[in-house]
């Protein structure tokens, strides 16, 4: 096959470029546009080319559960775009997680978390994880102290973080906490799915892996379910142990289109980031707002850290109303443009209620502890026009 990924100065190219060529595999008629191969298994010639396959001692593809030319272009495009020598896609971004935690932890052993990650991340740390013999100790995202304090010797082998994290755009210091954990022989996993590798790279800030709910930014526009793990291939081989026993395998008809996702990931992302900053300013100056959470204004606390490890501030934005959960709601149930789902990174703006919705599941102790208050809302920007994205949002705001 005609394969782009093998050209020698790959790194050197614009990520653009990535998006579009990077991992592209021709077959032998010459499909200018990516093939989806649709199949759950491959013919060998022989049954000595079979052993050689089911073994390992010849390359090739043998079942979809595990491998699949489609999804293998997938895996390299990203790759590519986050600078990693390797990645291992998943059914969705929790199977992601799931994989990744399971491939490098084992009874006895215990992780460190962010108390800001998104609500299933933690219900999967304490109540499914919990049953494996998996500990976990849940920190706040801007301490690096207490990252340190938490650490078990001898049992703690994993940080897992998302920043900016969700909903409240809170930043971490990943070289910062990456030398941390280092010092003491410690993973480091970054969720990058905020700011995908157009606006962070986590492996050049000392990150070992990065994870993606490949559902969100890299396909953009909410058709489909992915997941993604990247990192070096030492790290991503025991992912992919996991991944070809345990079977949360990523289709090839999604794999497809998040490859032509990740063609315009770069345009959707700097378009949508514009749109975002645009949105936080003028929430941050009306009456109706108490405060706005937005990485790319001034007045975000760790607004000097995200300048340095973002390109810009991404996409979501959370603000708060003057009220209770009653106003927030009226703000959100007021929306005819906006599009009332917990999902994000699509090019139609989303909005939520976290507490309610992505987070309800969380102990309201919990929720406390994470900041995340009953008048809180989040705002996915897409791409409509800045004035009718502000427009839905005045009908509500006025009204409280």
């Amino acid at each position: 096959m005609n394969s782009f990924s093998g050209t020698p100065d790959l790194q050197a190219l614009a990520q653009e470029t990535l998006g579009v060529r990077a991992g592209q595999e021709r077959s032998q008629f010459g499909e200018h546009a990516e093939a989806l191969y649709l199949t759950s298994s491959f013919v060998f010639d022989n049954a000595a080319q079979a052993a050689a396959r089911f073994s390992g001692e010849e390359e090739g593809n043998v079942y979809s559960r595990f491998s699949n030319p489609t999804v293998s272009m997938f895996q390299a495009r990203l790759a590519a775009l986050e600078g990693a020598e390797d990645c291992i896609a998943t059914a969705s971004g929790m199977s992601a997680i799931m994989a990744l935690c399971l491939a490098h932890l084992k009874a006895g052993d215990h992780l460190v978390a962010s108390n800001s990650l998104f609500g299933a991340t933690l219900q999967l740390f304490n109540n499914i994880l919990s049953r494996c013999g998996i500990t976990t100790t849940v920190v706040s995202l801007t301490d690096p102290a207490a990252w340190e304090a938490a650490i078990r010797p001898g049992q703690t082998r994993l940080f897992f973080l998302e920043t900016p994290s969700n909903p409240l755009t809170q930043i971490a210091d990943i070289r910062l906490l990456a030398d941390i954990a280092h010092r003491h022989d410690i993973l480091v996993a970054v969720d990058n799915c905020f700011c995908t590798p157009i606006l962070q790279h986590p492996l050049q800030l000392g990150a070992d892996l990065v994870m993606h709910s490949a559902t969100k930014y890299l396909d953009g526009q909410g058709r489909v379910l992915g997941g993604a793990v990247c990192g070096s291939r030492k790290l991503t081989e025991e992912v992919f142990k996991y991944l070809r026993t345990a079977g949360p395998a990523l289709s090839p008809f999604n794999a497809w289109v998040l490859v032509k996702g990740l063609e315009t990931l770069k345009l959707r992302i700097e378009a949508q980031s514009a749109n975002a900053l645009a949105l936080a300013t003028w929430l941050e100056a009306h009456p109706k707002v108490a405060r706005v959470y937005y990485p790319g204004l001034a007045s975000h606390p760790q607004h000097d850290l995200a300048l340095r490890q973002q390109k810009s501030g991404g996409a979501i934005v959370s603000f708060e109303v003057k009220g209770g959960r009653a106003d927030a709601w009226q703000v959100v149930d007021a929306c005819r443009l906006l599009s009332i789902t917990g999902n994000l990174g699509d090019v139609k703006t989303t909005i939520t209620h976290p507490s309610s919705t992505t987070h309800g599941r969380l102990t309201p102790e919990a929720r406390a502890a994470s900041g995340l208050s009953e008048s809180l809302i989040r705002v996915a920007v897409g791409l409509e026009g800045q004035e009718d994205i502000r427009r839905d949002l005045e009908r509500g705001l006025s009204a409280c």
